[in-house]
C-alpha cells in the first residue's frame, strides 16, 4: 500500500463532495468544537473560514513532513504558535482533532475503508507528534540544544 497515493486519493474526493451542504474543512470544525467545552473555548474569537483555509494549507505540510521527517519553516512556526506559552493548545486536543477528522472523513470520503482510515492516521500522526513534543519548549529542535 502507498500511504501517500491513498491519502492523496481520499484528500481529493473529500474535497470536492459536500455533505448537508458543508464542505469538509467546515464541516470537521462544527464537529470539533461541539467534541469539547475546552477546544470550544479556544476558538471562541476565531475566523473559522481563516482557520478552515489554515488548516486547508497545513495538510500539505503535514504530508510533507510525513514524507520527509523534516519540519518546514511553516511546521515549525504552527508548533511554537500553540505552545503552552502562546495558543495553549494541550496535548491531548490533538489526539481529540485526529479522532474528529477521521470522524469527518468517515461522513465525507465515499471510498472510505480500514486502509483509508490508515493512511491519514500514518500521515497526520508525525505532525502530531511534533506539536506535541513542542508544547512545553520555547525554542524548536535543534535551536538551543546543547552537545
Amino acid at each position: 500500500m502507498d500511504i501517500e497515493t491513498v491519502f492523496d486519493a481520499s484528500y481529493a474526493r473529500v474535497l470536492e463532495r459536500q455533505v448537508d451542504g458543508k464542505g469538509f474543512f467546515e464541516a470537521f470544525y462544527e464537529r470539533f468544537v461541539a467534541a469539547s467545552p475546552e477546544v470550544a473555548e479556544k476558538f471562541r474569537h476565531t475566523d473559522m473560514h481563516r482557520q478552515q483555509a489554515m488548516l486547508k494549507k497545513s495538510f500539505y505540510h503535514l504530508l510533507t513532513f510525513y514524507a520527509s521527517s523534516h519540519a518546514d519553516y511553516y511546521l515549525d512556526k504552527v508548533a511554537i504558535s500553540h505552545n503552552r506559552r502562546h495558543l495553549d493548545i494541550p496535548p491531548p486536543l490533538y489526539d481529540l482533532w485526529l479522532e474528529t477528522m477521521v470522524a469527518t472523513l468517515r461522513d465525507f470520503d465515499p471510498a472510505f475503508n480500514d486502509t483509508v482510515e490508515l493512511a491519514w492516521r500514518l500521515v497526520m500522526t508525525p505532525g502530531i507528534v511534533y506539536m506535541k513534543f513542542h508544547y512545553e519548549r520555547d525554542t524548536l529542535v535543534g535551536e538551543g540544544d546543547s552537545a
